[in-house]
């Protein structure tokens, strides 16, 4: 059968569980979720690998099984493989816990389907042998903390008090046990955030700045838990204490924000490579420190006025901060979040290494949604979000004051309200009006979203677009393009009877609402069983000829849309009748500025034999090879890939891919590439050389 998915998929976990040995792994919380990783593909991969002695062929659905399975296995790995220790770890176990959901369902599915077919069986795997594996599986458990995350999310945005108890739960689980740490983490967010900003995919920073918010708290909470301890009888002010440490300071330095800290602590801090004042998150211009003689003295003066010898009032102001918190919220006593006045929203941090992954969400940069990994570039505009009654309704809600906030929610909520009602007025004017507003709401504020599904949006902004106004068409599929980031808008938009209606869209409207409509598409295709039912529309030959005759973003967004779709086995096939290699090759031309995309898309079609032959017949095997040559690193690894799998069982296209001097730059990237880059091109020049072996 050649290389098939199964053994590819063996070779990602091998990668995947080569880790165990790398610094990225070593620490926490990383080291618990990876070694809850390495326990289940262990398991895994002993079932796997006696299936693949039994050398039988394997039908469609378990070849798409193991092809789903090892793109999961991929992600996991991309994500343990660009681990840190000064990574934001709310955002690392948001993205690896999302994904072992996805391996503990995937899995389950896998064996038992294995299980029901016993010529899949070696010998020496026996049916209950099976059966335990697949307990195993179906009773692996691992931390659940992205639910207290988003839970505690959600809740500051109802204006809801802090869960304490669920606090302590969170950053037990997220490792976060110092203020240190705390602040570590709180300028990784924004760091991120920054990107997200510079990139003005407003959806995402709009999360960010959530989660920003939630370990803001948390940080809150520490420090005024700490202020609150008293030494003996004495309560110690804020302005003796150090930002970073919590504890008196006995060397006060001056730091180019104009901040104060201990000597020792805020050069350990320097030591960390960070290089942001960690009160104001400010990029500081230079690292000197000034001696603050006039902090000093007030130091000095206040600890002989209180009877507090500095030395033992450094030791005796430890915290344990978890205990302590319990008692707090066992108490029932109040929290203030504007007392600390810690908060400062005017950030601006530089020098980011870490890359964005996969939130569940997905999103555009132009305020609408797309894949993270496929990010778009044409700002829709630079507001900063809609107003009602004079409040910005965007991002800025959560650093409001309490009664103002609630305040905020409930006119919004009116609003949206009367929006959702006029847009069953018979008045077009009204009705564009209304649908441009909702757009707005929907692009910036995660709650606006929920309103607006609860209110019955959904179906009305559906109707809307088979509207014969072009401007109400557009402004009802951006809506729900936007709305479509939460996962229960995703199933109220399906269960709408949307799916008509958007490729109604993708056929007739403008160039905008062309493009929405596609990233629709593959937003709400980002659910497994989604990519089943829109592959069963008419939607695939709409989305090739807006990747072939599209504008730009167009064809972006017709390539991720049908890169999702591909996913799901039978949709391929459709999209190679449909003409999509045709296009995908042209794509591969630097000028078009979308080769990534491209050849990402023509790995997963070289998969079945359909693809194989459309790639060959439309001449791409010499842009494939010029892509491992000269593409970027993820694009060698999946050029490298497609031309692997177009080499199984066929030494007619092995010779041709000889032919376009495909050896050099494969022997350079098997030396030099990513990890799985390196398997394909080695895979690769094992294939060339067996072929010349045989001749």
């Amino acid at each position: 059968m050649g290389i098939s998915n199964l053994k590819a998929l063996l070779h990602d976990i091998s990668c995947l569980l080569g880790l165990s040995s790398c610094e990225n792994v070593s620490f926490e919380p990383v080291k618990r979720y990876y070694q809850k990783v390495e326990e289940i593909l262990m398991v895994i991969k002993l079932v796997l690998d006696a299936v693949h002695d039994a050398q039988v062929a394997f039908d469609e659905s378990l070849q798409e099984e193991f092809a789903s399975f090892s793109g999961l296995v991929n992600e996991l790995r991309e994500v343990f493989e660009t681990c840190h220790p000064l990574m934001s770890k709310t955002y690392f176990v948001l993205q690896v816990e999302s994904l072992m959901t996805k391996v503990h369902s995937s899995s389950s599915d896998m064996f038992e389907f294995l299980k029901g077919s016993d010529q899949y069986l070696h010998d020496k795997l026996s049916t209950a042998t099976l059966e335990h594996c697949l307990q195993k599986i179906k009773h692996w458990g691992f931390d659940q903390t992205s639910a207290l995350i988003k839970r505690e999310v959600r809740n500051m945005g109802d204006n809801s008090d802090p869960d304490l108890e669920c606090l302590v739960k969170i950053t037990d689980s997220l490792s976060l046990k110092s203020n240190q740490e705390l602040l570590i983490e709180a300028v990784a967010l924004e760091n991120l955030k920054g990107n997200v900003d510079k990139s003005d995919r407003k959806g995402e920073a709009n999360y960010l700045h959530q989660l920003l918010a939630l370990v803001t708290c948390m940080h809150e909470q520490f420090v005024l838990l700490k202020l609150s301890e008293s030494y003996e009888t004495v309560h110690i002010p804020a302005n003796v204490c150090c930002p970073l440490s919590l504890e008196v300071m006995t060397d006060p330095v001056i730091v180019a924000s104009g901040q104060t800290y201990e000597r020792a602590f805020i050069q350990r801090w320097f030591k960390l490579g960070l290089t942001v004042c960690p009160k104001t998150r400010q990029t500081l211009a230079h690292t000197n420190l000034i001696p603050n003689y006039i902090a000093k003295a007030l130091i000095t003066n206040w600890c002989e006025s209180n009877g507090v010898d500095l030395p033992e009032s450094v030791k005796s102001v430890k915290l344990n901060w978890h205990s302590s918190l319990l008692d707090h919220a066992t108490s029932g006593a109040a929290f203030d979040p504007h007392m600390a006045q810690l908060r400062n929203n005017q950030f601006t941090l530089s020098d980011s290494t870490q890359t964005l992954g996969c939130l569940e969400e997905c999103f555009t940069n132009n305020g609408e949604i797309v894949s993270t990994s496929h990010p778009r570039s044409s700002p829709e505009d630079s507001s900063s979000g809609e107003t009602v009654n004079g409040r910005v309704l965007g991002m800025d809600s959560l650093s409001s004051p309490a009664s103002e906030t609630r305040t905020i929610i409930s006119d919004v909520e009116t609003h949206i309200k009367k929006m959702v009602e006029d847009l069953k007025c018979t008045s077009m004017e009204v009705k564009r009006d209304a649908t441009a507003e909702l757009r707005l709401l929907a692009k910036y504020n995660m709650d606006n979203r929920i309103i607006i599904t609860n209110c019955g949006g959904i179906p009305l902004l559906v109707n809307l677009l088979l509207s014969e106004d072009m401007k109400t068409q557009e402004n009802a599929v951006t809506a729900l393009l936007n709305l479509s980031i939460n996962d229960d808008s995703k199933a109220a938009i399906v269960g709408a009877d949307a799916i008509e209606p958007l490729i109604h869209v993708l056929e007739s409207g403008t160039d905008e609402a062309k493009e929405n409509s596609a990233a629709t598409f593959f937003s709400l295709s980002v659910n497994k069983e989604n990519r089943v039912m829109i592959g069963k529309s008419r939607v695939i030959q709409p989305l090739v000829n807006l990747l072939g005759n599209g504008t730009l973003r167009g064809k972006t967004d017709a390539a991720t849309a049908l890169y999702n779709l591909s996913m799901f086995h039978k949709n391929m096939v459709k999209i190679v009748q449909a003409g999509a290699v045709k296009y995908l090759v042209e794509l591969m031309d630097p000028a078009a500025g979308l080769v990534d995309k491209a050849v990402v898309l023509l790995s997963n079609l070289a998969t079945i034999p359909e693809g194989r032959s459309a790639i060959v017949d439309e001449g791409g095997i010499p842009v494939l090879v010029e892509v491992v040559e000269l593409g970027s690193a993820r694009g060698k690894e999946n050029a490298a890939a497609a031309l692997l799998q177009l080499c199984t069982d066929s030494s007619k296209i092995c010779k041709m891919i000889l032919q376009e001097g495909a050896v050099p730059p494969l022997v350079s990237l098997s030396q030099s590439g990513t990890t799985r880059a390196k398997e394909k091109a080695q895979a690769l020049l094992t294939c060339f050389r067996d072929q010349l072996l045989t001749r």
